[in-house]
């Protein structure tokens, strides 16, 4: 039975050489460098033959080849072949991010720089994309994706804006409540500095993360004209 293309699973490329093109996923692709590829991206990042997407039984999925410089989905590494979800978001080294979408039907519209529409009405600095774990500050993307950690530190700090999060919500949201209790407070402070510093890499001026002593840490997320 044929499949009307607007049923079929469809690759996206956003930020990256490729950037707003797409491909309808009928059959494997083999993304890397080489001229023999469905998805070339000519850089040096990018191994000759670095990630495929297979179709199987229950959906599609992605798979590493042994790349020197990694495959991300949703910010983890790929380690062993993940089924893909829609909306899921996927990393080629440094070099390439394409989203991946269940049925082109679901397509959004094409938004400014890339940027989230779940983000987009906050308008503030450092913006969002839960689902896809992605994060912007300003027009700027983050990358490479904040670990999990990292960014479950993020989310719960930009969940509670203008609050002073505690840090034993910290750990036990990080850690799990069950395994909170062997947390020290230099891996929860290692954890901080990383994430500070990861988020200085694109704004070196702005200190995000603000230490409240004696009762833990809070956002500074101010409006996006602020730092025009």
């Amino acid at each position: 039975m044929a499949h009307d293309r607007d049923d079929l699973p469809t690759l996206v490329a956003q930020a990256g050489p490729l950037n707003g093109q797409r491909w309808v996923v009928q059959k494997t692709l083999l993304i890397g460098r080489d001229d023999s590829c469905d998805l070339i991206i000519q850089d040096r990042q990018v191994s000759r033959y670095h990630a495929r997407l297979n179709i199987a039984r229950d959906g599609v999925l992605l798979e590493d080849m042994g790349s020197k410089n990694g495959t991300h989905c949703n910010g983890q590494p790929v380690i062993e072949p993940v089924y893909l979800q829609d909306g899921d978001s996927i990393q080629i080294a440094l070099a390439q991010q394409f989203v991946f979408l269940s049925s082109d039907a679901t397509l959004p519209l094409e938004l400014p720089d890339n940027e989230p529409a779940e983000a987009m009405p906050s308008r503030r600095l450092l913006r969002l994309d839960q689902r896809a774990r992605r994060v912007w500050v300003g027009k700027v993307e983050l990358l490479p994706p904040l670990s999990l950690s990292q960014f479950q530190l993020l989310e719960l700090l930009y969940e509670n804006p203008d609050q002073v999060v505690t840090r034993a919500q910290m750990i036990e949201v990080i850690w799990g409540q069950e395994d909170a209790v062997g947390v020290s407070e230099q891996a929860l402070d290692a954890l901080v500095r990383r994430l500070r510093d990861r988020l200085a890499t694109v704004d070196v001026a702005h200190q995000f993360l603000i230490t409240v002593r004696g009762h833990g840490l809070r956002l500074d997320n101010p409006p996006l004209q602020a730092k025009d």
